[in-house]
């Protein structure tokens, strides 16, 4: 265990049961932590962590529902009970949408807001003063290249509002011991991203970026880089996205039957 940077650390995946999630534990693991998978899928979690264990590393599992504050306080009361600390959190459970946002349902936009945005802010909350304690602690959040490139309005806003709260809290705690980092992917093949068209690296290269960010902490890691063009093109010209990512069909006034196919949009990563 001596030559694993993160040996002993114990470290909390949010949406563990796949993808970007699974692969980061698997990762973190790999590093000598001791992995904490949290998802609503406990099959899934089951699997995750058997191919863990069996790899060396140690999981433990804990179902949890991130629209849930009464799962969230449970996930960290647990992890709490077994370990006695959390070192490193990984904010990384959403979920994606392509609709058009005016046939979208009240009920949507909720669970949307609430699993990508505010999960991220309660679960911190609840993690962070013990790390305060203890000055030590790595907080990762799984941002998009669509909390800087806005391509859809639901979804773009909570990416944009993960990227906020992540490097404003990064600000304030500075000289605390406690890092703050975003990490903003682009498209990578998983079950949101199943489907597409595109070729798509697989999650492990967020995987070692989350885990280089436990290491080396910076401000935000932008997955693969040759999205990093298209970030600063967004910043500096945003004149030019809006003609790029201009619907290439829209939506009639007056239409009696609104649905999600009369307006084109970009895929979300």
């Amino acid at each position: 265990m001596g030559d694993k940077p993160l040996a002993g650390q114990v470290a909390v995946v949010t949406g563990s049961s796949s993808g970007i999630g699974a692969a980061t534990a698997r990762e973190l693991a790999l590093w000598g932590a001791r992995v904490v998978l949290a998802a609503r899928r406990h099959d899934k979690l089951e699997e995750q962590a058997q191919a863990i264990m069996a790899a060396g590393g140690e999981a433990f599992i804990v179902p949890t529902d991130m629209t849930d504050a009464d799962d969230i306080d449970a996930l960290v009361r647990r992890v709490i009970e077994r370990y006695g600390q959390i070192d490193i959190l990984v904010n990384n459970a959403g979920i994606g949408w392509q609709r058009s946002f005016v046939v979208t349902s009240p009920e949507d936009i909720v669970r949307m807001v609430t699993t990508n945005l505010l999960g991220v802010m309660r679960l911190t909350h609840a993690v962070l003063p013990g790390m305060l304690a203890r000055r030590r602690g790595a907080i990762i959040s799984v941002a998009s290249v669509a909390g800087h490139v806005a391509v859809d309005p639901l979804y773009s806003a909570t990416k944009y509002g993960v990227r906020g709260f992540s490097l404003s809290l990064r600000r304030q705690l500075q000289g605390s011991g406690v890092s703050v980092s975003v990490v903003s992917p682009g498209f990578i093949r998983s079950e949101l991203t199943a489907g597409g068209r595109r070729l798509m690296p697989g999650p492990a290269i967020v995987a070692r970026a989350i885990a280089g960010l436990v290491a080396h902490p910076r401000r935000e890691v932008v997955t693969p880089g040759y999205y990093r063009p298209l970030v600063l093109l967004e910043h500096a010209l945003p004149w030019l996205g809006d003609r790029l990512l201009r619907p290439r069909r829209t939506q009639r006034a007056g239409t009696a039957q609104r649905r999600a196919d009369t307006e084109s949009t970009t895929p979300a990563p």
